[in-house]
């Protein structure tokens, strides 16, 4: 971390978490962070349900609401960027404050509630963003208020779809009420269909991945593998934030919302390996949770991933910390004399299990 970047995060951790957040978006946007570029060599270069990465760190969504800050994120190191959540129209989210740093747990918690300005303009800012090498992808949302929200997933991907590289079904933001209801077997297999007729109508097909919660069971993981695996998708996300809050220290522990961060890591990881195990190697998955080190995010690779990203981690470390660690994964592909990256996913699955 450089002096400038590290004078900045302690003055945004002086003021309010969600002024931050816009105050880092707009310090992108500007120009105002020094940025590493694409960040590739031979062993990093990533094949994700035919998405061509760069490397194998993305940034999670939830970032970058509105795409807002397309071109800087591309030069931020990353090998993938997903942006939303978005939905069909424009929503506030939940009633300020809602953002919430754990510092003494390296933790965050979050009740934003889907805020974003809506499809029609995240569309607008996707379509006029230029190509690159660093595919962007879209977080899939329902509006709060909506009687048919599956209906919403396949009305945002029609809308944004022919604009993003990939696009993922979030049923687990703990946020909107009874979204994680649409996890249960026959609630997702509905959902998927309709997404999947949606997406049967893009110019082009793109891979579509379904973004699970940390908080299932191992017959509720199960469930949701066996209805992955016969709809039609790309591959799933494991995990969004959780509800749990063991063993925090931090005064606003107790605050309503999804947990993200360095308690997330081994609940995330653990689900992410029964995933494989369940899977069997038939859907690439992308670890999420937890992960601020090259080590966690090999240990995501480790446990089944073919890819991970990271967030939270950004609050404390920095975008300095993205070329940190993609530069980390390639020297122990190196040292392991390791050829890529697929070569080193889920060779250590059965310690999670």
């Amino acid at each position: 971390m450089n002096l400038i970047e590290r004078l900045g995060l302690g003055l945004l951790h002086r003021i309010d978490p969600e002024t931050g957040h816009g105050l880092s978006l707009t310090a992108l946007r500007l120009g105002l962070m020094p940025l590493p570029g694409v960040i590739t060599s031979p062993r990093l270069a990533t094949t994700l349900a035919g998405l061509a990465l760069p490397n194998p760190v993305g940034l999670a969504a939830g970032y970058d609401k509105n795409a807002v800050a397309l071109g800087a994120l591309g030069a931020a190191g990353f090998g993938f960027v997903e942006v939303g959540a978005a939905t069909p129209r424009p929503q506030p989210g939940n009633p300020k404050p809602r953002l919430f740093r754990l510092t003494e747990d390296r933790a965050v918690i979050n009740r934003f509630g889907f805020n974003n300005e809506g499809a029609d303009a995240i569309a607008a800012r996707l379509a006029a963003r230029r190509p690159g090498p660093v595919p962007v992808g879209l977080n899939l949302g329902a509006n709060k208020d909506s009687a048919d929200r599956a209906g919403d997933f396949a009305r945002v991907l029609a809308t944004c779809g022919p604009h993003v590289d990939f696009a993922t079904v979030n049923v687990s933001s703990p946020n909107t009420e009874k979204l994680r209801d649409l996890q249960g077997p026959a609630a997702l297999a509905a959902l998927l269909a309709r997404v999947m007729e949606a997406r049967a109508t893009l110019p082009r097909p793109i891979p579509v991945f379904l973004k699970i919660a940390p908080d299932l069971n191992h017959d509720e993981i199960a469930a949701i593998a066996e209805v992955a695996l016969t709809s039609g998708l790309s591959g799933i996300i494991a995990t969004n934030t959780t509800l749990g809050r063991d063993g925090l220290k931090s005064a606003s522990r107790a605050e309503a919302g999804g947990l993200s961060g360095a308690p997330l890591f081994e609940k995330s990881t653990r689900v992410l390996a029964l995933l494989s195990q369940a899977t069997g190697g038939r859907l690439p998955l992308i670890g999420v949770g937890g992960i601020s080190t090259a080590e966690q995010a090999l240990e995501k690779l480790r446990a089944g991933a073919s890819a991970v990203q990271i967030y939270s981690a950004l609050v404390y470390g920095g975008f300095s910390l993205v070329p940190k660690i993609v530069r980390g994964i390639d020297a122990a592909l190196a040292a392991q004399g390791l050829a890529s990256v697929a070569d080193l996913t889920g060779t250590g699955r059965g310690a999670w299990l």
